[in-house]
């Protein structure tokens, strides 16, 4: 019973199931962020009001906590996929680890930069060493990390190895970013909403937010599948499913 289940799993998480699976899902997420991110930046940025403290420099809220979010939350997947990889050898947790990690520097890195952008008007300097910002340059620098750990080796499975002991080591560093507003006495302000209290910002604000998050998530997964898509037709380039399918859409082999 046990090994008709683990050969099921096997079957599911290979490869070529990702592949195809990621192609359905593909397009609906696609679809999904491009409307999600058009109604949150139009409704955020042309009409949701003006803060009573910072004017209209708040608006750069629906890109940065939306980013900040996804920076953790991909990190969360990255460290995930590297710990499965890691105990149960799954060739495509480490395939989307490696492109969580590239995609997941990208929005920690702009999350990064809009919260410099917010910080000149709301607290007269771009950037303090505050814990919440230290800490968030920190995770730019695992995520920099896990990818340099990739390159560094021509083999995959020793560099699968690496940067996902370097990932689960590095999770540390999130409730440190969560926490350090509460820990500790710092410029950046507390968090943004919570989920077990009532939001402190008015509905036409709060829910625009909302949709951004959503959007920036759905965008996040669409990335990670279609960069996933191409690391397994990289790979696989050699087997007969790959073959087949090139020939069949193409008419040339690869």
């Amino acid at each position: 019973m046990w090994k008709s289940i683990w050969a099921y799993i096997n079957r599911t998480v290979s490869p070529r199931h990702f592949y195809e699976i990621g192609g359905q899902w593909l397009p609906w997420l696609s679809l999904l962020a491009a409307v999600l991110l058009a109604i949150g930046t139009v409704w955020g940025l042309a009409f949701a009001p003006a803060d009573y403290q910072q004017g209209n420099s708040f608006r750069i809220i629906y890109i940065h906590v939306p980013a900040a979010s996804l920076a953790m939350g991909g990190y969360v997947l990255l460290a995930a996929c590297g710990l499965i990889h890691l105990v149960w050898k799954v060739k495509t947790a480490e395939m989307v680890a490696r492109s969580t990690a590239a995609i997941g520097a990208w929005f920690c890195f702009v999350a990064l930069f809009t919260g410099a952008v917010w910080g000149k008007p709301t607290w007269g300097t771009y950037w303090v060493w505050d814990a919440r910002l230290t800490s968030m340059l920190i995770l730019l620098f695992l995520y920099l990390g896990v990818m340099a750990l990739y390159a560094a080796y021509e083999d995959a499975a020793s560099a699968g190895k690496a940067a996902a002991i370097l990932a689960l080591v590095g999770v540390v560093n999130l409730p440190i970013i969560k926490y350090s507003v509460e820990w500790w006495n710092t410029l950046h302000q507390g968090s943004t909403f919570k989920v077990t209290e009532k939001p402190a910002m008015p509905p036409e604000m709060f829910i625009p937010l909302i949709i951004m998050i959503f959007g920036f998530y759905a965008f996040f997964a669409a990335c990670v599948i279609a960069r996933t898509r191409n690391d397994i037709l990289q790979r696989e380039r050699r087997s007969q499913w790959v073959k087949e399918l090139v020939s069949k859409e193409t008419g040339h082999g690869l």
